[in-house]
Protein backbone atom coordinates (compact mmCIF):
# COMPACT_ATOMS: atom_id res chain seq x y z
CA UNK A 1 0.00 0.00 0.00
CA UNK A 2 0.95 3.54 -0.61
CA UNK A 3 1.70 6.21 2.11
CA UNK A 4 -1.30 8.03 0.81
CA UNK A 5 -3.83 5.17 1.84
CA UNK A 6 -2.81 5.84 4.97
CA UNK A 7 -3.66 8.79 7.63
CA UNK A 8 -1.51 9.49 11.10
CA UNK A 9 -3.79 9.92 14.62
CA UNK A 10 -2.10 10.94 18.12
CA UNK A 11 0.75 8.59 17.03
CA UNK A 12 -1.23 5.60 15.28
CA UNK A 13 -0.90 4.68 11.94
CA UNK A 14 -4.14 3.83 10.44
CA UNK A 15 -5.53 2.81 6.83
CA UNK A 16 -7.74 4.56 5.11
CA UNK A 17 -11.31 2.45 3.47
CA UNK A 18 -13.64 3.53 1.27
CA UNK A 19 -16.97 4.95 1.71
CA UNK A 20 -20.84 3.33 0.72
CA UNK A 21 -21.15 6.22 -1.74
CA UNK A 22 -17.97 4.41 -3.58
CA UNK A 23 -18.87 0.81 -2.96
CA UNK A 24 -21.84 1.01 -5.07
CA UNK A 25 -20.43 2.85 -7.60
CA UNK A 26 -17.64 -0.34 -8.21
CA UNK A 27 -20.72 -2.02 -7.69
CA UNK A 28 -22.60 -0.87 -10.50
CA UNK A 29 -19.91 -1.09 -12.98
CA UNK A 30 -19.03 -4.31 -12.02
CA UNK A 31 -22.64 -5.65 -12.30
CA UNK A 32 -22.94 -3.41 -15.38
CA UNK A 33 -20.14 -5.08 -16.93
CA UNK A 34 -21.31 -8.61 -16.21
CA UNK A 35 -24.70 -7.85 -18.00
CA UNK A 36 -23.01 -6.61 -20.78
CA UNK A 37 -20.10 -8.94 -21.47
CA UNK A 38 -21.96 -11.75 -20.02
CA UNK A 39 -19.39 -12.53 -17.91
CA UNK A 40 -18.78 -13.07 -14.22
CA UNK A 41 -16.05 -10.21 -12.66
CA UNK A 42 -13.85 -10.99 -9.53
CA UNK A 43 -12.82 -7.65 -9.02
CA UNK A 44 -13.72 -3.97 -10.23
CA UNK A 45 -11.58 -0.42 -10.52
CA UNK A 46 -13.60 2.63 -10.47
CA UNK A 47 -12.16 6.15 -9.60
CA UNK A 48 -13.08 7.47 -6.12
CA UNK A 49 -14.94 11.48 -6.13
CA UNK A 50 -11.31 12.45 -4.97
CA UNK A 51 -10.27 10.98 -8.23
CA UNK A 52 -8.13 8.44 -6.46
CA UNK A 53 -8.07 4.82 -8.50
CA UNK A 54 -9.76 1.99 -6.03
CA UNK A 55 -9.83 -1.60 -6.43
CA UNK A 56 -12.61 -3.80 -4.95
CA UNK A 57 -12.88 -7.78 -4.74
CA UNK A 58 -16.07 -9.03 -5.49
CA UNK A 59 -18.01 -11.25 -3.18
CA UNK A 60 -20.55 -12.12 -5.25
CA UNK A 61 -21.78 -11.94 -8.77
CA UNK A 62 -25.15 -13.07 -10.42
CA UNK A 63 -26.69 -12.27 -14.31
CA UNK A 64 -28.67 -13.68 -17.11
CA UNK A 65 -29.06 -12.17 -20.22
CA UNK A 66 -31.71 -9.15 -18.38
CA UNK A 67 -29.91 -8.09 -15.22
CA UNK A 68 -27.18 -8.38 -12.84
CA UNK A 69 -26.47 -8.30 -9.54
CA UNK A 70 -22.90 -8.09 -7.89
CA UNK A 71 -22.02 -7.56 -4.07
CA UNK A 72 -19.32 -5.91 -2.48
CA UNK A 73 -17.89 -5.69 0.85
CA UNK A 74 -18.05 -2.23 2.44
CA UNK A 75 -14.76 -1.68 3.59
CA UNK A 76 -14.09 1.61 6.47
CA UNK A 77 -10.39 1.27 7.12
CA UNK A 78 -9.52 1.21 10.37
CA UNK A 79 -12.02 3.94 11.02
CA UNK A 80 -15.16 3.02 13.42
CA UNK A 81 -17.70 3.04 11.10
CA UNK A 82 -21.11 1.17 11.78
CA UNK A 83 -21.16 -0.27 7.94
CA UNK A 84 -17.86 -1.55 7.50
CA UNK A 85 -17.96 -5.11 6.43
CA UNK A 86 -21.55 -5.06 5.46
CA UNK A 87 -22.63 -5.77 1.86
CA UNK A 88 -23.65 -2.98 -0.51
CA UNK A 89 -25.24 -4.46 -3.67
CA UNK A 90 -26.06 -3.12 -7.11
CA UNK A 91 -28.96 -4.54 -9.08
CA UNK A 92 -29.07 -3.67 -12.85
CA UNK A 93 -31.55 -4.27 -15.70
CA UNK A 94 -30.84 -2.87 -19.28
CA UNK A 95 -33.32 -0.15 -20.58
CA UNK A 96 -35.10 0.30 -23.69
CA UNK A 97 -33.91 4.28 -24.01
CA UNK A 98 -30.40 5.81 -22.66
CA UNK A 99 -31.50 7.13 -19.60
CA UNK A 100 -29.95 5.74 -16.15
CA UNK A 101 -32.26 5.18 -13.35
CA UNK A 102 -31.11 5.05 -9.79
CA UNK A 103 -33.05 3.65 -6.78
CA UNK A 104 -32.33 2.14 -3.30
CA UNK A 105 -33.50 -0.98 -2.52
CA UNK A 106 -33.21 -2.96 0.19
CA UNK A 107 -31.89 -1.99 3.56
CA UNK A 108 -31.02 1.90 1.58
CA UNK A 109 -32.90 4.55 3.86
CA UNK A 110 -35.72 7.04 2.91
CA UNK A 111 -35.66 10.59 3.38
CA UNK A 112 -38.70 11.56 5.37
CA UNK A 113 -38.10 15.37 6.24
CA UNK A 114 -36.84 18.23 4.64
CA UNK A 115 -33.73 19.75 5.15
CA UNK A 116 -31.74 16.94 3.89
CA UNK A 117 -29.75 16.73 0.36
CA UNK A 118 -32.51 14.97 -0.99
CA UNK A 119 -36.05 15.31 -1.07
CA UNK A 120 -38.53 13.30 1.21
CA UNK A 121 -39.27 10.23 -0.88
CA UNK A 122 -35.89 10.21 -2.45
CA UNK A 123 -33.63 7.20 -1.63
CA UNK A 124 -30.64 8.17 0.57
CA UNK A 125 -28.31 8.14 -1.92
CA UNK A 126 -26.20 11.34 -1.66
CA UNK A 127 -25.74 14.06 -4.44
CA UNK A 128 -21.68 13.63 -4.88
CA UNK A 129 -22.39 9.18 -4.69
CA UNK A 130 -25.34 9.25 -6.98
CA UNK A 131 -23.16 11.44 -9.18
CA UNK A 132 -20.38 9.01 -8.95
CA UNK A 133 -22.83 6.50 -9.68
CA UNK A 134 -24.73 7.63 -12.78
CA UNK A 135 -21.46 8.86 -14.25
CA UNK A 136 -19.66 5.65 -13.79
CA UNK A 137 -22.37 4.11 -15.26
CA UNK A 138 -22.40 5.78 -18.22
CA UNK A 139 -18.83 5.68 -18.67
CA UNK A 140 -19.63 1.56 -19.12
CA UNK A 141 -23.25 1.46 -21.74
CA UNK A 142 -21.78 4.72 -23.52
CA UNK A 143 -24.08 7.50 -25.01
CA UNK A 144 -27.02 5.06 -26.22
CA UNK A 145 -28.05 2.39 -23.81
CA UNK A 146 -29.95 2.97 -20.66
CA UNK A 147 -30.27 1.29 -17.25
CA UNK A 148 -32.11 0.97 -14.22
CA UNK A 149 -29.92 0.86 -11.03
CA UNK A 150 -30.73 -0.32 -7.67
CA UNK A 151 -28.59 -0.19 -4.76
CA UNK A 152 -28.81 -2.29 -1.68
CA UNK A 153 -27.84 -3.47 1.55
CA UNK A 154 -29.29 -6.57 3.15
CA UNK A 155 -28.58 -5.36 6.61
CA UNK A 156 -28.87 -2.14 6.20
CA UNK A 157 -32.40 -1.18 8.11
CA UNK A 158 -30.59 -3.07 11.43
CA UNK A 159 -27.06 -0.91 10.82
CA UNK A 160 -29.06 2.32 10.69
CA UNK A 161 -29.75 1.94 14.06
CA UNK A 162 -26.01 2.73 14.86
CA UNK A 163 -26.19 5.41 12.49
CA UNK A 164 -27.59 9.32 12.48
CA UNK A 165 -30.31 8.42 10.46
CA UNK A 166 -33.11 7.69 12.93
CA UNK A 167 -32.47 11.54 14.30
CA UNK A 168 -32.02 12.88 10.67
CA UNK A 169 -35.66 10.99 9.36
CA UNK A 170 -34.05 9.07 7.48
CA UNK A 171 -36.16 5.40 7.66
CA UNK A 172 -35.59 2.10 6.31
CA UNK A 173 -31.44 1.16 6.22
CA UNK A 174 -27.86 3.35 5.23
CA UNK A 175 -27.62 6.26 3.55
CA UNK A 176 -25.14 5.99 0.41
CA UNK A 177 -22.42 8.78 1.54
CA UNK A 178 -19.59 10.64 0.78
CA UNK A 179 -18.18 13.55 -0.57
CA UNK A 180 -14.59 11.93 -1.22
CA UNK A 181 -14.94 8.46 -1.63
CA UNK A 182 -12.45 8.23 0.78
CA UNK A 183 -13.04 7.30 4.54
CA UNK A 184 -10.14 9.16 6.58
CA UNK A 185 -10.15 6.90 10.44
CA UNK A 186 -11.22 9.34 13.12
CA UNK A 187 -12.07 12.16 10.71
CA UNK A 188 -14.42 14.86 12.84
CA UNK A 189 -16.20 15.72 9.30
CA UNK A 190 -18.99 13.76 8.78
CA UNK A 191 -19.77 13.46 12.10
CA UNK A 192 -20.12 17.76 12.20
CA UNK A 193 -22.20 17.30 9.17
CA UNK A 194 -24.66 15.05 10.35
CA UNK A 195 -25.21 17.37 12.92
CA UNK A 196 -25.97 20.36 10.56
CA UNK A 197 -27.96 18.20 8.62
CA UNK A 198 -30.12 17.39 12.04
CA UNK A 199 -30.21 21.37 12.99
CA UNK A 200 -31.17 22.14 9.33
CA UNK A 201 -34.22 19.66 10.11
CA UNK A 202 -35.04 21.66 13.22
CA UNK A 203 -34.84 24.75 11.76
CA UNK A 204 -37.12 23.71 8.43
CA UNK A 205 -39.69 22.39 10.24
CA UNK A 206 -40.07 25.70 11.96
CA UNK A 207 -38.12 25.43 14.98
CA UNK A 208 -36.29 29.37 16.00
CA UNK A 209 -34.71 27.34 19.28
CA UNK A 210 -32.31 24.50 19.68
CA UNK A 211 -31.28 22.74 22.73
CA UNK A 212 -27.39 21.87 22.48
CA UNK A 213 -25.81 19.15 24.78
CA UNK A 214 -22.62 17.08 24.38
CA UNK A 215 -24.23 13.44 24.74
CA UNK A 216 -26.65 10.89 25.40
CA UNK A 217 -26.23 11.66 29.33
CA UNK A 218 -26.75 15.76 28.61
CA UNK A 219 -29.71 14.92 26.56
CA UNK A 220 -31.25 12.33 29.19
CA UNK A 221 -30.76 14.96 31.90
CA UNK A 222 -32.46 17.73 29.68
CA UNK A 223 -35.62 15.36 29.36
CA UNK A 224 -35.96 13.23 32.32
CA UNK A 225 -34.81 15.64 35.15
CA UNK A 226 -35.59 19.08 33.10
CA UNK A 227 -38.65 18.35 31.59
CA UNK A 228 -37.11 19.55 28.18
CA UNK A 229 -39.12 18.32 25.11
CA UNK A 230 -36.89 15.82 23.15
CA UNK A 231 -37.92 17.38 19.37
CA UNK A 232 -35.81 20.37 20.22
CA UNK A 233 -32.81 18.62 21.18
CA UNK A 234 -29.87 18.24 19.08
CA UNK A 235 -26.15 16.21 20.36
CA UNK A 236 -23.50 18.54 19.63
CA UNK A 237 -20.40 16.34 20.99
CA UNK A 238 -17.27 18.14 21.53
CA UNK A 239 -17.93 20.65 18.70
CA UNK A 240 -19.41 23.19 20.64
CA UNK A 241 -17.55 26.06 18.76
CA UNK A 242 -18.66 24.50 15.46
CA UNK A 243 -22.37 24.22 16.04
CA UNK A 244 -22.80 27.47 18.16
CA UNK A 245 -21.58 28.73 14.28
CA UNK A 246 -23.94 26.48 12.64
CA UNK A 247 -26.86 27.25 14.72
CA UNK A 248 -26.21 31.11 14.18
CA UNK A 249 -25.48 30.60 10.53
CA UNK A 250 -28.57 28.18 10.09
CA UNK A 251 -31.10 30.79 11.73
CA UNK A 252 -31.82 29.71 15.28
CA UNK A 253 -32.75 32.79 17.21
CA UNK A 254 -32.49 30.80 20.41
CA UNK A 255 -29.96 28.14 22.26
CA UNK A 256 -29.90 26.74 25.70
CA UNK A 257 -26.87 24.58 25.87
CA UNK A 258 -27.32 21.98 29.03
CA UNK A 259 -24.32 19.96 30.26
CA UNK A 260 -22.55 18.21 32.76
CA UNK A 261 -20.26 20.41 34.58
CA UNK A 262 -16.76 18.58 33.49
CA UNK A 263 -17.35 19.19 30.01
CA UNK A 264 -18.53 22.85 30.22
CA UNK A 265 -16.91 24.49 32.60
CA UNK A 266 -13.87 24.12 29.71
CA UNK A 267 -16.25 26.54 27.29
CA UNK A 268 -16.52 28.98 30.70
CA UNK A 269 -12.62 29.08 29.98
CA UNK A 270 -12.92 30.09 26.28
CA UNK A 271 -12.22 26.24 25.15
CA UNK A 272 -14.78 25.55 22.01
CA UNK A 273 -13.27 21.97 21.29
CA UNK A 274 -13.54 20.20 24.26
CA UNK A 275 -12.64 17.05 23.72
CA UNK A 276 -9.46 15.75 26.17
CA UNK A 277 -7.24 15.26 23.24
CA UNK A 278 -7.80 19.33 22.42
CA UNK A 279 -8.03 20.87 25.93
CA UNK A 280 -8.18 20.02 29.67
CA UNK A 281 -7.74 23.25 31.74
CA UNK A 282 -10.69 21.65 33.87
CA UNK A 283 -8.34 22.43 37.32
CA UNK A 284 -7.33 25.06 36.45
CA UNK A 285 -10.71 27.07 35.37
CA UNK A 286 -11.74 26.18 38.75
CA UNK A 287 -9.03 27.55 40.98
CA UNK A 288 -9.25 30.81 38.83
CA UNK A 289 -12.54 31.16 39.71
CA UNK A 290 -12.36 29.88 43.38
CA UNK A 291 -9.19 32.38 43.89
CA UNK A 292 -10.81 35.10 42.59
CA UNK A 293 -14.12 34.57 44.92
CA UNK A 294 -11.21 34.99 47.45
CA UNK A 295 -10.86 31.23 48.03
CA UNK A 296 -7.78 30.44 50.51
CA UNK A 297 -4.60 29.13 49.08
CA UNK A 298 -4.98 25.51 50.71
CA UNK A 299 -8.21 24.45 49.45
CA UNK A 300 -7.16 25.78 45.53
CA UNK A 301 -4.52 23.45 46.15
CA UNK A 302 -6.90 20.60 47.13
CA UNK A 303 -8.81 21.36 44.04
CA UNK A 304 -5.93 21.81 42.14
CA UNK A 305 -5.07 18.30 42.78
CA UNK A 306 -8.38 16.90 41.98
CA UNK A 307 -8.45 14.52 38.78
CA UNK A 308 -12.41 15.00 38.21
CA UNK A 309 -14.93 17.87 38.66
CA UNK A 310 -17.00 15.14 41.06
CA UNK A 311 -13.99 15.67 43.58
CA UNK A 312 -13.24 19.28 42.99
CA UNK A 313 -17.36 19.63 43.54
CA UNK A 314 -17.23 18.22 46.62
CA UNK A 315 -14.48 20.18 48.02
CA UNK A 316 -16.58 23.17 46.83
CA UNK A 317 -19.57 22.44 48.57
CA UNK A 318 -17.86 21.05 51.89
CA UNK A 319 -15.92 25.20 51.70
CA UNK A 320 -19.01 26.67 51.01
CA UNK A 321 -18.48 27.95 47.67
CA UNK A 322 -21.00 26.93 45.74
CA UNK A 323 -21.55 30.64 43.77
CA UNK A 324 -18.23 29.95 41.77
CA UNK A 325 -20.99 27.67 39.96
CA UNK A 326 -23.00 30.61 38.99
CA UNK A 327 -19.70 32.00 38.09
CA UNK A 328 -19.02 29.72 35.71
CA UNK A 329 -21.95 28.88 33.79
CA UNK A 330 -22.57 33.07 33.57
CA UNK A 331 -19.19 32.84 32.31
CA UNK A 332 -20.35 29.86 29.87
CA UNK A 333 -23.06 32.09 28.20
CA UNK A 334 -20.69 35.07 28.20
CA UNK A 335 -18.26 33.22 26.41
CA UNK A 336 -20.70 31.48 23.56
CA UNK A 337 -22.16 34.81 22.90
CA UNK A 338 -18.66 36.52 22.27
CA UNK A 339 -18.22 33.54 20.05
CA UNK A 340 -20.87 34.39 17.91
CA UNK A 341 -21.11 38.34 18.40
CA UNK A 342 -20.67 40.58 15.32
CA UNK A 343 -22.76 37.98 12.90
CA UNK A 344 -26.54 37.59 12.32
CA UNK A 345 -28.91 36.88 13.11
CA UNK A 346 -28.17 37.56 16.90
CA UNK A 347 -28.81 34.45 19.48
CA UNK A 348 -30.29 34.65 22.76
CA UNK A 349 -28.41 32.21 24.66
CA UNK A 350 -28.85 30.15 28.24
CA UNK A 351 -27.00 27.39 30.08
CA UNK A 352 -27.49 24.65 32.34
CA UNK A 353 -24.59 22.88 34.03
CA UNK A 354 -25.68 19.60 36.01
CA UNK A 355 -23.54 17.03 37.96
CA UNK A 356 -24.65 13.25 37.99
CA UNK A 357 -24.27 13.46 42.20
CA UNK A 358 -25.92 16.86 42.82
CA UNK A 359 -28.42 17.47 39.94
CA UNK A 360 -28.95 20.94 38.03
CA UNK A 361 -25.91 22.94 39.62
CA UNK A 362 -26.66 26.30 37.98
CA UNK A 363 -28.42 27.97 35.25
CA UNK A 364 -28.12 31.24 33.55
CA UNK A 365 -32.02 31.73 34.51
CA UNK A 366 -33.82 30.38 37.26
CA UNK A 367 -34.99 26.84 36.16
CA UNK A 368 -38.78 27.21 35.94
CA UNK A 369 -38.27 29.93 34.03
CA UNK A 370 -35.82 28.06 31.45
CA UNK A 371 -38.57 24.82 31.29
CA UNK A 372 -41.38 27.90 30.52
CA UNK A 373 -39.79 29.49 27.45
CA UNK A 374 -38.79 25.52 26.11
CA UNK A 375 -41.72 24.12 26.92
Amino acid sequence: MADDDFVFYNGRKLRKGFTTGTTATAASVAALTALLDQKEQAAVSVQAANGQKVKFTIEKCDFDQQKAAVAIKKDGGDDQDATDGMLIYSTVNLRDDNQIKLDGGKGIGRVTQEGLPNKPGMPAINPTPRKMITQSARQVLGPNRGADIVISAPEGERVAKLTYNPKLGIVGGISILGTSGIVTPMSEDSWKASISIEMNIHKKRGDDGIILTPGDAGEAFAKEKLGLPAEKIVQMSNFVGYVLKEAQRIGFKRVLIVGDLGKLIKVSGGIFSTHSKDADARAEIMVANLALLGAPTEMLQRVYKCLTTISMLKIVEEEGYQQVLQVIVDKIKERCEKYIAHRTPQVELDAVIYSNTSGVLAATLPIDQIKGRWQ
